[in-house]
C-alpha cells in the first residue's frame, strides 16, 4: 500500500503564500502520477494541479499563474507552492497518488488552508 501525508496548511491573509508538501511512503514509484485536489465546504472535490511522470503539469484555470506543482522523486514528495492566495482558495487540500504498481488511487488525509483577513 501507499501512505500519503500532507503538511503546510494554515491560516494566511489574502495575497499571502503557502507551500504544501505531500510525502509518499510504501510502494510508491517514479511512475506514479501525483495530484493536488481541494474541497471547500459544500462543494465537490476539484483537481487543482497535476504532475506527470515526465514532469508535465496541468492546472485548474482558477489557479493558473498563482500555484506551482513540483516533485522530488528522490524523496517521494510533491509540493504545491501557492502564491497570491484568495479567500476562494480556502479549502481542505488533498494529495492523490495514482499508483502504477497497484493500478488504483491513494489519498492523503488533507490539510486545511484558510485565506482570511
Amino acid at each position: 500500500q501507499v501512505q500519503l501525508v500532507e503538511s503546510g496548511g494554515g491560516l494566511v491573509q489574502p495575497g499571502g503564500s503557502l507551500r504544501l508538501s505531500c510525502t509518499a511512503s510504501g510502494k510508491s514509484t517514479n511512475w506514479d502520477v501525483m495530484d493536488w485536489y481541494r474541497q471547500a465546504p459544500g462543494s465537490q472535490r476539484e483537481l487543482v494541479a497535476s504532475i506527470g511522470v515526465s514532469g508535465s503539469t496541468n492546472y485548474a484555470d482558477s489557479v493558473k499563474g498563482r500555484f506551482t506543482i513540483s516533485r522530488d522523486k528522490s524523496k517521494n514528495m510533491v509540493y504545491l507552492q501557492m502564491n497570491s492566495l484568495k479567500p476562494e482558495d480556502t479549502a481542505v487540500y488533498y494529495c492523490k497518488l495514482a499508483s502504477a504498481y497497484y493500478g488504483n488511487d491513494f489519498w492523503g488525509q488533507g490539510t486545511q488552508v484558510t485565506v482570511s483577513s
